[in-house]
């Protein structure tokens, strides 16, 4: 049973959608429609996307406020309401990403099974009105086999996701004195961004590279478009900020 949800709903709408966009796509070049594929995924789902990232840069810029209520010796009761009244007083919903993650797994799965597979249009799931595309080109733009390893291509998907790291909502600083020692919630967070920044896209890469161009092609569509969504988010921030 869930095997036919995930196809009704998930798999077969993405495998349709990618024929139809091989079949009007000079060429049949199914790397150009992957990119494609990917942004207008990226689009439908920009909405929610918007709101994350604005959710984490508030956030970072509320730590030290936090932090100070953290420090402040009150019971936890009395954290958790002066907690409620600044995400309140400033609109911010610590949650609001939550629902961003659980909509895009299933999704990103859908296309990384799609991709995998090879795009067979051949299988019986193609809706009545898409056709089999008559032209099925896997060189991309005539110089990447996307069926196939490409280091080129992994290699381009780890720089897109240290570039999607780097432009991601930073923390404020913590106005530590001199000497002193961060918590521990501090330290872990340090530590994890530098994992996400410069040992993830290694991980991305390998990936990319053990699987096939298409995988690593998405990778890179996706995260450019995450890099300018997060400079639009700054950017409007700023423009707010100014403006008040």
């Amino acid at each position: 049973m869930l095997s036919n949800i995930w196809n009704t709903v998930l798999y077969q709408p993405l495998l349709n959608a990618l024929a139809f966009l091989v079949s009007i796509i000079p060429g049949g070049d199914v790397g150009i429609a992957v990119i494609v594929l990917t942004f207008l995924v990226k689009i439908i789902l920009f909405p929610l996307s918007q709101k994350s990232i604005e959710s984490q840069a508030e956030m970072n810029i509320l730590s030290p406020e936090l932090k100070k209520i953290k420090e402040s010796g009150v019971s936890k009761e009395e954290q958790a309401k002066q907690t409620f009244e600044l995400y309140k007083k400033h609109k911010v919903n610590p949650f609001s990403g939550c629902l961003l993650v659980l909509i895009q797994i299933p999704i990103i799965f859908a296309l990384y099974f799609v991709f995998l597979k090879g795009m067979n249009f051949e299988g019986g799931l193609l809706y009545s009105f898409i056709h089999i595309p008559e032209h099925v080109s896997m060189i991309f733009l005539g110089v990447f086999n996307i069926s196939e390893k490409s280091l080129t291509l992994a290699i381009l998907a780890g720089v897109s996701q240290y570039l999607q790291a780097h432009f991601m909502p930073q923390p404020t600083p913590s106005s530590n004195t001199a000497g002193s020692i961060g918590s521990f919630s501090e330290s872990f967070a340090k530590s994890m961004q530098m994992q996400m920044k410069y040992i993830f896209p290694f991980i991305i890469a390998f990936i990319a590279y053990s699987i096939s161009g298409a995988i690593a092609l998405y990778w890179i569509t996706s995260n450019l478009f995450m890099v300018g969504q997060q400079i639009y988010v700054k950017k409007e921030k700023n423009f707010k900020t100014v403006i008040k």
